[in-house]
């Protein structure tokens, strides 16, 4: 049987053992389909953080690389395993290791969840103003009243016959510096409990605070809500959630939601 070619001898006697035959090596295995998986290798372990290729065709043990087969996503994660940062390469672009390491002081490229609430993304405060109503009671399009559930941190809507059981709740202005919104809180009245925005099709949350809070900002955003009146129509948009309104269902827990099947409006008697 004839002896198959070895097409690397060939390669290996044309170069000397030295740098410049590993350097062409690497290149080959970049420009061109191998029948052989190419090995991949870390960045040096003295990195603050370690890079991840994704969707890389093949690496090289070079300091520069080109990635040759498609868009590539680079992303950096820390020590504990969160991804930092993330950036798209276009096609044929050679980068070094020092470039990689520049990412995850770009502060421009962090990556926020999507699936995380607003309420970490920005640095809005919002500054107590006043009282504006004073134990006011909400009542659904199907005229039910909203009353405390057993646990009493939820809030349940149905028909009650005992209005006794109804809650009341105390409204506050805050002041934001956009005139085109009205943020209020809501407290159930004498009591420190405040409505809380918990996510889509989430129950509202009941959170006690040890007192009326002066500046709201960061993770308590979650206690603010846009107070709009249509008509005879009381509308409360989340802060946390700005596409969510606070809802009900019938003989169900307030929650948010974006609209039918709950009913998102109220009446204030």
């Amino acid at each position: 049987m004839a002896k198959v070619p070895d097409l690397f001898e060939d390669l290996k006697n044309c170069y000397s053992e030295n740098e410049e035959y590993s350097s062409a090596i690497d290149h080959l295995s970049l420009n061109q389909k191998s029948f052989y998986d190419a090995s991949y290798v870390s960045l040096q372990e003295n990195c603050a953080d370690k890079f991840v290729s994704l969707r890389a065709s093949e690496t090289s043990k070079m300091s520069n690389f080109t990635f040759k087969e498609s868009l590539t996503m680079v992303a950096a994660t820390s020590n504990q395993g969160k991804t930092l940062k993330k950036r798209r390469l276009a096609f044929d672009r050679a980068f070094a290791e020092e470039d990689l390491e520049a990412m995850t002081h770009n502060l421009e490229e962090t990556i926020q969840s999507d699936s995380a609430p607003h309420i970490f993304q920005s640095n809005v405060k919002y500054k107590l103003q006043k009282l504006v109503k004073k134990e006011f009671v909400l009542n659904d399009p199907l005229n039910q009243n909203i009353y405390l559930d057993v646990d009493n941190v939820h809030l349940k809507a149905a028909s009650l016959t005992d209005l006794q059981h109804e809650v009341k709740f105390d409204m506050y202005a805050y002041l934001s510096g956009d005139d085109s919104k009205y943020p209020v809180t809501l407290k159930i009245s004498n009591t420190q409990l405040f409505v809380s925005a918990q996510g889509e099709d989430e129950p509202v949350l009941l959170k006690e605070m040890p007192e009326i809070p002066k500046v709201i900002t960061g993770s308590e955003i979650d206690l603010i809500f846009f107070w709009k009146m249509v008509n005879s129509k009381n509308y409360f948009t989340s802060a946390a959630y700005p596409e969510l309104f606070i809802a009900t269902k019938e003989r169900s827990r307030v929650h948010l939601a974006r609209g039918l099947p709950s009913m998102t409006d109220f009446q204030i008697p």
